[in-house]
């Protein structure tokens, strides 16, 4: 107040004359020590405020590092190491490398939000601890992997990719590298279960795949397999379009398709997945480090292929038990590629044909080479050669006719003929023998495929 400009009074001027030398002189004196002090302490001021903010302040609605205590590590970190891997950075408050190294960490933090555990800890709350564990100097981060693998020190770059990567690269791949063979097996193994797919232009599962197929709850309830587009088989069964798709099949006989279409994250995934996921469902005994699983639901491929092999396992679900006839192409070994698409083409005309009839036609294969007491059956006298078998009441099949001299082939004509000869009333079927059907060829059990780690 005293160090502001004098205002014009309606006093006296005669009054305001005599005070005025002693007034100025008083106010001078105490306006030049004001400022005398006031430069310094705004200097200090200036000088203090950083010193006061440099230090690591890890911030829960800034960061995505979860820091942790002494008396929690063991919560954290150490009771989740036999499915979790998680990173430790030990700092020093004040510490400028640590300091600076602060944001650098918690981009991997976000990079691995979910998928493991991204931690720090404080030497300075906690140098007894740090002091334990060896710790010389920060910053310094500690992984710890899966069980049975030790804790290390991360010895690269101090870099958030370089982190990231060493992290990802220990994360359990609990998927399944799918392939032709095993693609039918991986869709009808464990029908409780969704099957999630990720069709990839790359090489190897991501790490979000990898993370969602080793999630604790996900491990026992979910099945994850990978194809990349090289999997052309694959990708013309599934109709893929683009790259990366994640495509769900679940039901008893894989006839529910859902394809993904949120963003390509972890959390979307996991939230998008978990919707039909049940918790403890289709428990499974797994061996150490994501080795083999044993499952008491059986896979059972024919029930999603076009064209199914007719075996003892599959005999009931494709022909014997249900409404129709069965189509049974007989081969003397294995069925071509172009012999399944043949099939597979007239299954489809037929089946339009007979929709608003009511009739019913199972389309399958069957290999007389394993198959012989039922090559005594049928006795075909060319093949491939086929037979439609009516499985109701009176056992009963029609068989292909081959002409004369068996000049006629088994070939596609000769199928749609016989087809043509069974609807239109005119096809001679022959009786099972004692109406008892033959024994099946012991089959050696096929899992749904190794798992390959990647």
């Amino acid at each position: 107040f005293f160090c502001q400009p004098a205002r014009a009074s309606h006093h006296s001027a005669a009054s305001n004359s005599r005070a005025a030398p002693l007034l100025n002189f008083a106010s001078g004196a105490f306006c030049r020590m004001v400022s005398s002090v006031r430069r310094p302490l705004l200097v200090l001021a200036a000088f203090a405020a950083p010193l006061t903010e440099a230090k690591v302040q890890i911030e829960a609605m800034r960061h995505d590092i979860q820091q942790i205590t002494m008396s929690n590590f063991d919560g954290i970190i150490s009771k989740f190491r036999d499915s979790a891997v998680s990173s430790l950075w030990f700092f020093k408050d004040d510490n400028k490398a640590d300091i600076a190294f602060l944001d650098e960490y918690n981009k991997v933090a976000g990079d691995l939000k979910g998928m493991a555990k991204v931690c720090a800890i404080s030497c300075t709350d906690w140098p007894v601890f740090c002091d334990k564990q060896g710790i010389k100097e920060t910053p310094a981060v500690w992984i710890y992997p899966i069980n049975p693998m030790p804790a290390f020190k991360f010895e690269g770059k101090m870099e958030s990719k370089a982190i990231s990567n060493k992290i990802s690269r220990l994360i359990l791949d609990m998927s399944l590298r799918l392939t032709k063979d095993n693609i039918d097996s991986f869709v009808t193994t464990d029908p409780s279960k969704p099957k999630v797919i990720l069709f990839s232009n790359k090489k190897t599962p991501p790490t979000i795949l990898k993370a969602l197929s080793s999630e604790t709850v996900f491990k026992r309830t979910v099945r994850f397999g990978f194809a990349t587009d090289e999997d052309k088989d694959i990708i013309e069964k599934f109709k893929v379009k683009k790259f990366p798709t994640v495509l769900m099949q679940r039901g008893a006989k894989a006839e529910t398709k859902e394809i993904y279409k949120g963003e390509m994250t972890f959390t979307g995934l996991k939230d998008w997945v978990n919707l039909h996921s049940e918790s403890g469902m289709g428990d499974k005994v797994a061996g150490a480090n994501g080795g083999k699983e044993e499952s008491a639901e059986e896979a059972k491929p024919w029930l999603v292929q076009d064209v199914p092999e007719l075996t003892g396992k599959s005999q009931q679900d494709i022909c014997f038990k249900g409404e129709g006839l069965c189509v049974i192409y007989l081969k003397d070994g294995a069925m071509t590629p172009a012999e399944t698409d043949m099939l597979t083409g007239l299954s489809k005309k037929f089946t339009s044909q007979l929709s608003d009839r009511g009739a019913k036609m199972k389309w399958m294969w069957i290999n007389l080479a394993l198959e012989t007491e039922y090559k005594k059956l049928f006795d075909p006298p060319v093949m491939p050669s086929a037979v439609v078998f009516n499985p109701h009441k009176r056992l009963r099949f029609a068989m292909m006719e081959h002409g004369e001299n068996n000049e006629l082939k088994g070939d596609e004509q000769s199928m749609i003929k016989l087809m043509d000869k069974v609807l239109g009333g005119d096809a001679r079927f022959k009786m099972v023998p004692g109406q008892k059907l033959p024994s099946w060829a012991m089959r050696a059990a096929s899992g749904a495929g190794s798992k390959k780690e990647l």
